[in-house]
């Protein structure tokens, strides 16, 4: 593999070759966010880096949740000070290292007589966590009385209504950000591979040396070797610790969130609200292109791990939810587009309900020397990385003397985050619309890939480019699909983000089937169609590719009864 192979589907067995050819100074089991931000710093220090992930980038947790990187003003309830003090400085620094997929997002915070924040407590609430989370002047909380609250948000439950709190907090495709910093990483020469499973540990005296990982498109075996070796597996952290030896002390606790998606017009809020529900919990209510998300529950889970499922319970929760908060509304479950559920790694602590426990993350380290990381939140990924990795050169400097680096990913430039030397993303956006319409492609289309790809969407629109040139079909199918443009879209996804499956494309790539499902259900056939013909799929893995689709699509709108 040349030194500017790129980020390749077709690159993942020689990746894995080259893994297995000598040791590394780290190996990282699980590419979620905290994965694939651990692989991030590592490489950045100049750690030879290898990262493994049994599915694809960001299929469990970084997939699944609320989409927002957030300040928490739930944890200055509960008295988490300085997570409070990070995540906000975090906020900030992804926002101007990612304006593509870290978006300024208005948030109203309804405050109702004998709600959970009182009209002078959130005030003084909302002021303590602007100044804690350093928010900027032109975003920090307004307060707002009864009916400057009701013009603002008239869909807003009107009795017991005291007035508002209007604050800042910013949404973010948390699948894209995952992928993102997993290319970071990459630029950097770390080796990351999804659909390679960890099967067990290699040791020598006592020592975790090695794991076996298993290629599961291939079924091939290597025993890939590093010093150090860190378990970041999310929800499977524990079932990852029990393949080195018996989990003793701290255990995970897991804790199921879910979502659900109706199109704008049935949920038409202005602006996203953080609400009260009538249990004591509260729940977001989000506008996303043209859609509206709410969520999340949060109950305990002990079920299979690999699929959280959205249950009728949850989803009747969450329609009954949003119909108390905004009586006009009359959500049924009829209007449900999509859903999605996930699961949180929390850190188990006795006595405590699933909203009270902690989102702290913790550094297990066992007698083998395998260094495990838990808990934590979406907005907190780097420096939970930076921990890990300082222990990591800790114990390294220690063993064979080598200097440490220390973190310097608040200095470096994320992928798809460059705006040309525009101040104003707004400016920048305007740049790529001019360039689409000089090249036939419509506004709607360049916003839809500048939100997911920033500005790597210079390489679509070359390849794009280079497709039309050579010419012969229409611009657009009959279902209006400009099939140059997905193809020259999933060019990009397939040998830049190691794009593997059709599903890694239309759930995890685009988030198609989660907010725009009548879509991916369209775009369905052309994907599967242009993915053989990339990949060279054969008949009987391309009808397979289609089968898998469309059985998650149908999925998402699919409520089983269920205990959780």
């Amino acid at each position: 593999m040349s030194a500017k192979a790129s980020f390749s589907a077709s690159n993942r067995a020689e990746l894995l070759q080259h893994m297995s050819e000598r040791q590394l100074d780290v190996l990282i089991i699980g590419g979620g966010i905290t994965g694939a931000g651990i692989a991030w710093d590592a490489s950045k220090r100049g750690l030879s880096t290898g990262l493994v992930e049994m599915h694809d980038f960001s299929w469990g947790t970084s997939s699944r949740s609320t989409k927002l990187v957030h300040g928490g003003l739930r944890y200055l309830k509960q008295g988490e000070v300085k997570l409070v003090m990070e995540v906000g400085r975090e906020r900030a620094l992804l926002y101007k290292k990612a304006p593509h997929i870290v978006i300024p997002a208005p948030m109203m915070l309804p405050i109702y007589k004998g709600g959970t924040y009182g009209y002078w407590m959130s005030a003084i609430g909302l002021y303590v966590y602007d100044w804690l989370a350093g928010v900027k002047r032109s975003e920090r909380r307004i307060m707002y009385g009864r009916s400057k609250t009701i013009e603002m948000e008239p869909l807003f439950k009107t009795e017991g209504l005291k007035g508002s709190g209007f604050y800042y907090e910013y949404r973010t495709d948390d699948s894209r950000l995952t992928v993102e910093i997993a290319k970071t990483a990459y630029r950097h020469g770390a080796k990351l591979v999804n659909y390679a499973k960890a099967v067990d540990f290699i040791y020598e005296n006592g020592k975790a040396v090695g794991v076996h990982v298993e290629d599961v498109l291939t079924g091939n075996v290597y025993a890939v070797r590093a010093k150090k070796i860190v378990n970041a597996a999310g929800p499977w952290v524990d079932r990852v610790r029990s393949k080195d030896q018996e989990v003793k002390g701290k255990r995970l606790l897991l804790t199921k969130g879910v979502h659900l998606v109706v199109d704008h017009a049935k949920l038409p809020v202005r602006q996203s609200a953080y609400l009260d529900v009538p249990d004591g919990r509260m729940i977001f209510v989000i506008p996303r292109e043209g859609k509206t998300y709410v969520g999340t529950t949060d109950t305990f889970y002990e079920g299979k791990i690999e699929e959280p499922r959205t249950t009728r319970k949850d989803r009747d929760y969450l329609i009954d939810a949003v119909n108390n908060a905004f009586p006009g509304v009359k959500l049924t479950a009829k209007d449900i587009e999509s859903s999605w559920s996930g699961l949180r790694p929390l850190i188990r602590e006795e006595g405590k309900g699933p909203s009270e426990i902690s989102r702290k993350d913790e550094i297990f380290r066992s007698e083998s020397g395998l260094i495990t990381i838990a808990g934590g939140k979406l907005t907190g990924f780097r420096k939970m990385a930076e921990k890990v990795v300082d222990l990591v050169e800790k114990e390294l400097a220690e063993q064979e003397g080598r200097r440490s680096a220390g973190c310097t990913t608040d200095q470096d430039s994320i992928s798809g985050g460059d705006r040309d030397g525009f101040e104003l993303y707004e400016e920048y956006r305007n740049k790529w619309i001019e360039k689409g319409t000089n090249l036939g492609i419509a506004k709607r289309d360049t916003d839809y890939l500048l939100a997911r790809y920033g500005s790597n969407i210079a390489p679509i629109f070359e390849e794009y480019k280079a497709r039309t040139e050579a010419g012969g079909r229409t611009k657009r199918d009959g279902n209006g699909i400009n099939r140059e443009l997905l193809e020259a879209e999933l060019h990009y996804a397939i040998t830049h983000e190691m794009t593997v499956t059709a599903s890694d494309f239309l759930i995890r790539r685009s988030g198609l089937v989660t907010f725009d499902r009548p879509r991916a259900e369209t775009l369905s056939t052309p994907v599967v169609e242009t993915m053989t013909r990339l990949l060279g799929w054969s008949g009987e893995e391309a009808d397979r590719q289609l089968r898998d689709v469309l059985d998650y699509i149908a999925q998402v709108t699919s409520f089983p009864e269920g205990k959780e």
